[in-house]
């Protein structure tokens, strides 16, 4: 099953955020090369792909995992949780419809 993983950054953490960046992608690559990445990717802080020093509010991964519980264990190990880059991370099941 699909699972949404959003997270929220504290204020402040863009650097912490860009030093963890490289880890990060490290674990979505596994993940995408596992076949189980539907989507994943940063919000800006403001309406442009790239924001600059306005940096990001949070993170969007959905991906595919075998249990809710699996998830969430996979959120609880990324690197920005590590860095103290989140201040909430939310982990909830995911129904893809379209397309």
């Amino acid at each position: 099953m699909f699972y949404a993983i959003i997270a929220e950054d504290k204020p402040g953490t863009h650097d912490a955020r860009m030093a963890a960046r490289p880890d990060h992608l490290s674990r979505l690559v596994a993940l995408k090369d596992q076949g189980k990445l539907f989507v994943a990717g940063p919000h800006p802080a403001i309406d442009s792909e790239d924001p600059g020093s306005a940096g990001f509010t949070g993170s969007l991964v959905i991906a595919e995992f075998d249990s809710l519980a699996q998830a969430q264990d996979w959120a609880n190990t990324d690197p920005y949780v590590a860095a103290g880059v989140y201040a909430k991370v939310t982990v909830k099941p995911y129904k893809k419809v379209l397309p």
